[in-house]
């Protein structure tokens, strides 16, 4: 009998190994797929220095710019290309701090090998997400993956991240920067605002909350005094420190403790957001988050561009462009997010 190529051979016992080792620690993280590693990117000339050797100082730093995202074994393929996008076009990329929040039953030696494996010199840290302080708390959305805990960690950033960290980027895992972060992060909060994100203005606000909520006076009135337009919750900039202060993520849960007794929105964790914040924003240029590009949360068909530049491209919907590729399907537009991909195909693994 021939034998295998001995490379061959060797990718395939390591892909054993791993989910192995998955099933083994109890995590319902089995990592069936492996990455490529990414190209090493430096800082240009102009970019700060960072104060503090030492790994703490780096995270506590105000100079680093800190991005925020989930990891879960359903993501990690976008995850990993998200990051590749944002490295790859940043100034100062070795000034860039990742803090990925995964689930506290996710197995985090195994994605600290994976993020660590495409790239061995990023600045990141794992920070442990207790399912059940939220899950209690979900109701039923109209697409089960929105039902996920983890889509509600954004909400408690303030509380996972260290406290010196105190302005942070959150990005969802579906999408692809093609502009400097640092530009994003930089964006002025004013003297008052918690956060910033584009604002849609022209979308229909009623349509995220239902009849039972817009009926009842106790409810709609929150929103009195309040110019509320749509945002989406996948790119924001938050001020971590005003978060705290003003202890939102107990506000955010007691709009979805009244979700409970009554159903007043159909979305998912973005509702909660948006009666806690819409209205209250620092409103950023479109060009930071192109949404939609998945489609809606039923069929996922494809999508056009909005009008105007790019700096950031996000498949948020039912349609993510992984699945679309592989299905042989893709819509058009996936041919964007295709470059980034790092995953490792079988073809290549014995090359």
């Amino acid at each position: 009998m021939p034998k295998s190529p001995p490379l061959f051979g060797f990718h395939l016992l390591l892909l054993f190994t791993v989910i192995y080792a998955a099933n083994a620690a109890g995590g319902a993280w089995p990592i069936t797929q492996q990455f490529k590693e990414a190209p090493r990117f430096y800082n240009s000339l102009n970019c700060p220095k960072i104060v503090g050797e030492d790994k703490d100082g780096f995270f506590c730093s105000d100079e680093a710019v800190h991005v925020a995202m989930t990891l879960d074994s359903a993501y990690i393929r976008g995850s990993v290309a998200a990051i590749l996008s944002v490295l790859q076009h940043s100034s100062c990329p070795q000034n860039m701090a990742f803090h990925f929040v995964a689930s506290a039953t996710a197995n985090a030696s195994l994605l600290r090998a994976t993020i660590s494996s495409s790239y061995p010199y990023l600045n990141f840290q794992i920070y442990a997400f207790d399912d059940y302080s939220v899950s209690r708390l979900i109701s039923t959305s109209i697409r089960s993956a929105l039902d996920c805990p983890l889509n509600y960690a954004r909400s408690y950033l303030a509380n996972l991240l260290p406290s010196c960290v105190r302005r942070v980027v959150y990005l969802d895992s579906d999408l692809v920067l093609v502009d400097d972060i640092a530009k994003l992060s930089a964006t002025q909060l004013g003297d008052n605002s918690v956060l910033a994100a584009p604002e849609y203005c022209n979308a229909n606000f009623t349509y995220y909350f239902t009849l039972t909520f817009w009926s009842n006076p106790n409810l709609s009135l929150t929103f009195a005094n309040r110019k509320a337009c749509y945002f989406n919750t996948g790119v924001m900039v938050i001020d971590l420190d005003r978060w705290r202060q003003g202890d939102y993520t107990k506000k955010i849960e007691e709009w979805m403790e009244i979700q409970k007794r009554m159903r007043i929105y159909e979305l998912g964790s973005l509702p909660p957001f948006l009666l806690v914040f819409a209205g209250n924003i620092v409103p950023v240029d479109h060009r930071w988050n192109q949404h939609g590009l998945g489609g809606d949360n039923f069929r996922g068909l494809c999508r056009d561009l909005h009008p105007g530049p790019v700096s950031l491209l996000h498949w948020s919907g039912k349609g993510k462009p992984w699945a679309r590729l592989d299905a042989n399907m893709p819509c058009p537009l996936d041919a964007l997010w295709a470059p980034y991909d790092l995953l490792q195909t079988p073809f290549a693994l014995d090359s």
